[in-house]
């Protein structure tokens, strides 16, 4: 199982060699490439193995697509750009331990990760005592940016961004899309989880506000495979919908036991089960099955057309996933405030503190649209969008900007 990579572009490896050979300095915070040229990395953390790792490997391969474009580009003059890959295995002491192998490598400027909120309240606070930039294209949960105190907001890391919207503004979009369809009635169920819990503790909140009724909460156990108790316990509350709060590798086996068992509603869920593999556990009868995701469906803007034309061209091996087009503008925001930070830094370790200055003041249309971040870190667009299972895959049903 791979578990740590580090993956190198731009720099040919004979290139890299005679630089070794004739140079073989590694001041701090800078290692040489080519004579003249000096090596800035960029760090991702994510899922690379187990069940999640169809998302994290989208994240990877689309962080690496926009380090090689700023190299191809020469996007900042003597600096060649690296990404460093570590393995979190959707688990916090293991991103806990990624965090801590990057941070101690002073060519490190940025991160980005998580995938999972519960991996980056491990991860933050490491990267934060290096001074380094964290830019999240999925953590959802409010606290992250401000604060466990939802009454009085208060950025927690000042090193903390994020290109995705959150759990306070998902949750709500879902309740309101279900209102606005006519289910009133909904069960919940999450698996425990900082993600699943926070998305249905937001969900729940706008629903009941609206109108709508909560006719059972129940969870379940991130390992969990038999669902049948949880089931038995709902099913008698005859809900109209299901409202589930965690990913995908237990969501979709939950749907397709439910309509088994003869709970034949629909389940809906946040981005954590927006892929194609929740479909393929659920099975057929996925079908009017929803999900929420950040911002509006990749493939229906030019700039999202052509970033999926060129990570196609670029040749990865896997898709980019819910995740994708997020991990590109987040490895893009790093590099376009680097364009400040590095402009007359010695090494990386010493412009990290102008990096995260700048980061707070980038601006730019990215793939997932205005990319710029608010005074907690986190980004200023409120764009989702309500997808539905149909035939066998997912639809866009609604997009719009939450209010």
């Amino acid at each position: 199982m791979q578990q740590r990579s580090i993956v190198r572009l731009g720099v040919p490896l004979a290139v890299a060699a005679l630089a070794l050979s004739a140079c073989g300095s590694r001041d701090a915070g800078t290692s040489s490439t080519a004579a003249g040229t000096k090596t800035v990395k960029i760090g991702v953390i994510a899922p690379l193995s187990g069940g999640l790792s169809a998302l994290g490997l989208g994240i990877k391969n689309s962080v690496a697509l926009a380090v090689k474009q700023a190299n191809d580009s020469n996007a900042i003059a003597g600096w060649k750009f690296e990404v460093a890959a570590e393995d979190d295995e959707a688990k916090p002491e293991t991103g806990k331990n990624a965090a801590t192998k990057l941070s101690s490598d002073d060519a490190v400027l940025g991160v980005v990760g998580t995938l999972n909120s519960s991996v980056a309240q491990s991860t933050v606070p490491v990267l934060a005592a290096a001074n380094i930039a964290q830019v999240s294209p999925a953590n959802t949960n409010p606290s992250l940016t401000q604060g466990a105190d939802a009454a009085a907001k208060k950025r927690p890391y000042a090193n903390y961004f994020r290109t995705c919207t959150t759990d306070a503004v998902q949750g709500p979009f879902a309740a309101q899309y279900l209102l606005s369809v006519g289910i009133k009635s909904v069960a919940t169920i999450h698996d425990k989880k900082t993600y699943g819990q926070g998305l249905v503790d937001a969900f729940t909140a706008e629903f009941t506000k609206g109108g709508g009724t909560v006719v059972a909460a129940e969870t379940i156990g991130e390992q969990d495979k038999d669902f049948s108790a949880v089931i038995s316990k709902i099913k008698p509350s005859a809900p109209a919908a299901i409202y589930y709060g965690g990913e995908y590798p237990q969501a979709g086996p939950l749907s397709q036991q439910m309509k088994s068992q003869g709970l034949s509603v629909p389940l809906m869920g946040g981005d954590g089960i927006f892929d194609p593999k929740y479909i393929e556990l659920a099975g057929a009868t996925a079908n009017t099955d929803l999900a929420t995701s950040v911002g509006a469906p990749t493939e229906s803007t030019e700039a999202g057309k052509k970033f999926l034309e060129q990570y196609k061209a670029a040749g990865y091996a896997e898709p980019a996933a819910a995740y994708g087009g997020y991990a590109y503008d987040a490895a893009k925001a790093i590099i376009e405030a680097a364009k400040t930070a590095l402009k007359d830094a010695k090494d990386v370790k010493s412009a990290r503190t102008a990096e995260l200055t700048a980061l707070g003041k980038v601006s730019f249309d990215g793939v997932t649209g205005k990319v710029a971040f608010d005074e907690f870190g986190d980004t200023t667009s409120k764009v989702l969008t309500v997808y539905k299972v149909d035939g066998g895959k997912w639809i866009a049903a609604k997009t719009d900007t939450f209010k």
